[in-house]
C-alpha cells in the first residue's frame, strides 16, 4: 500500500502530521502556538535556588515555571572549584568513560563471535548489549519527542574524587547552559540537564559527552555494528564530543552518516555563538518546529509522497528537505484541493475517535482511559461481553 505524509499547517495557531498508509493512520503529531514542546530546547539559564536537601538546584530558562536540575546531571565544569580539582574530576570520568568503552568493544567481539558460530541465515534474538546498558548516556536509543528511540536523556552515575554536595559547588545566579529532557507536567517544572544532545537525521551529537563513539542498541546485527562503528571512527569527531549513530542510520551510506555528522557540527557551532551573545534567561537552540522534526524522524523512502496544506507550511518543509535530503525534495507536494487535506484521507474521524476516554473493544467489553500526573490509569469494563473469552 502507498504511504503518505499528510501535513495540515493551514492555521498558524495549529500544525498537525499524520502518516497513512492506505486507510490506517500509522502517526498522529500535533504543536499548538499555546503549547510548544520544549524537550530538546537549549537555553541559557540561570540558578535562582540551590535545595540541599534533594541535592538539585532550581533554574530559571524562560519557561512558565524553573526548571529541576537534579545534581548528578551538572556537568563538572561548572563546578566552582579550584582548577587543579575540576581538571582531576574530568579525567576521572574520562578514565570512566574509556573502561565503558572497553568494555562494549569486548562486547561486541563477543557477539561477533557467537555470530560466526551460527548459520549465516540465522538472527540474533537474545542480544543484551549490557556494556551500552552501563554507558547509557552515549548507548541510549531521542531526543525529541520526535527522537525519543535514540535519546532518553539517562546518565551513568558520574564518579567523583570526593563526593561533593551541590551547595558546594554550584551558586544562586550561576549561569548555565540546559537542555529541557522532559516537558513541564502538572505543577512540576521541566526536568534539565547540561549534558547537551543535538539530533540529527541519522545521528545525535553530544558536545560536552566525551564518551567516543557508539552505535543504538537497537541496531542488532553484528555486521551493520561493525561497519557503522568503522565509519565512526573514520570521522573526525573532536576531542570532548560524543557521537552516537541513531536506529535511522543502520542502513545508511558512510556519505549519508558523514553529512549529518557534519550538519550537526555546524549547529553545535551556532549554539556556541549565540550563547556568547546572549544574556540569560535565553533560548539558544531550538529542537525544531513540528514539520521539521516529522520529516527528520518520520519520513522514510517508504514514504512516497508528503502533501502540504498551506503555503508556509509548503515552504518550510522544501526548504527543510532541500537541506536534509536534496534527492527527495520532488517528494513534496503542495495541495490545493477544494476539499481539505485530512478530509480526503478520512483522517478526521480517526483523530476524533482517538482522544475519546472510552473504546469500545469488538468483544462488546470497553476501556476507560484516564490521564492524571503520576500515572495513566487503564480501567477495563466486561460491558456486553459475556463469553469466558
Amino acid at each position: 500500500m502507498a504511504k503518505k505524509m499528510l501535513i495540515d499547517a493551514t492555521h498558524s495557531e495549529e500544525t498537525r502530521v499524520v502518516v497513512v498508509e492506505g486507510n490506517k493512520v500509522e502517526e498522529f503529531d500535533f504543536e499548538s502556538i499555546s503549547k510548544k514542546q520544549l524537550a530538546g530546547n537549549i537555553y541559557l539559564a540561570k540558578v535562582t535556588r540551590v535545595e540541599p536537601s534533594l541535592q538539585a538546584a532550581f533554574v530559571d530558562y524562560g519557561g512558565n515555571r524553573h526548571g529541576f536540575l537534579a545534581f548528578s546531571e551538572i556537568h563538572p565544569d561548572y563546578y566552582q572549584i579550584p582548577i587543579e580539582d575540576r581538571e582531576k574530576l574530568i579525567e576521572e570520568e574520562l578514565k570512566f568513560a574509556k573502561k565503558n568503552q572497553e568494555e562494549a568493544e569486548q562486547r561486541e567481539l563477543e557477539l561477533e563471535l557467537q555470530e560466526q558460530d551460527k548459520d549465516d541465515s540465522s538472527t540474533i534474538t537474545d542480544y543484551d548489549d549490557s556494556a551500552e546498558q552501563n554507558n547509557g548516556a552515549i548507548k541510549t536509543s531521542t531526543i525529541a519527542k520526535s527522537s525519543n528511540d535514540d535519546m532518553n536523556g539517562n546518565h551513568p552515575i558520574k564518579p567523583r574524587l570526593r563526593r561533593y554536595k551541590i551547595q558546594e559547588v554550584i551558586n544562586v545566579r550561576q549561569i548555565l547552559l540546559i537542555q529541557v529532557v522532559k516537558e513541564e507536567r502538572g505543577n512540576k517544572g521541566a526536568a534539565l540537564t547540561t549534558y547537551l544532545s543535538i539530533a540529527g537525521r541519522y545521528c545525535v551529537l553530544m558536545p560536552n559527552t566525551a564518551r567516543g563513539g557508539g552505535i543504538s542498541r537497537k541496531i542488532t546485527q553484528v555486521n551493520d555494528r561493525k561497519r557503522l562503528k568503522s565509519i565512526v571512527d573514520d570521522l573526525e569527531v573532536p576531542e570532548a564530543i560524543g557521537l552516537i549513530i541513531r536506529t535511522a542510520g543502520a542502513n545508511r551510506t558512510k556519505l549519508e552518516i558523514k553529512r549529518d555528522f557534519e550538519y550537526l557540527l555546524r549547529q553545535w557551532e551556532e549554539v556556541r555563538e549565540l550563547t556568547l551573545k546572549s544574556i540569560a534567561p535565553c533560548q539558544i537552540y531550538e529542537e525544531g518546529s513540528l514539520i521539521k522534526r516529522s520529516i527528520r524522524d518520520l519520513y522514510t523512502k517508504n514514504v512516497d509522497e508528503i502533501f502540504v496544506e498551506g503555503n508556509n507550511g509548503f515552504k518550510s518543509a522544501k526548504e527543510f528537505m532541500k537541506m536534509l535530503l536534496p534527492s527527495h525534495v520532488k517528494k513534496i507536494r503542495e495541495y490545493n484541493d477544494s476539499m481539505l487535506l485530512f478530509s480526503r484521507y478520512q483522517v478526521e474521524s480517526f483523530l476524533s475517535g482517538m482522544f475519546n476516554p472510552t473504546v469500545q473493544l469488538k468483544s462488546g467489553g470497553y476501556l476507560v482511559i484516564g490521564i492524571t500526573e503520576a500515572l495513566v490509569a487503564i480501567d477495563v469494563n466486561s460491558g456486553r461481553a459475556t463469553k469466558e473469552r
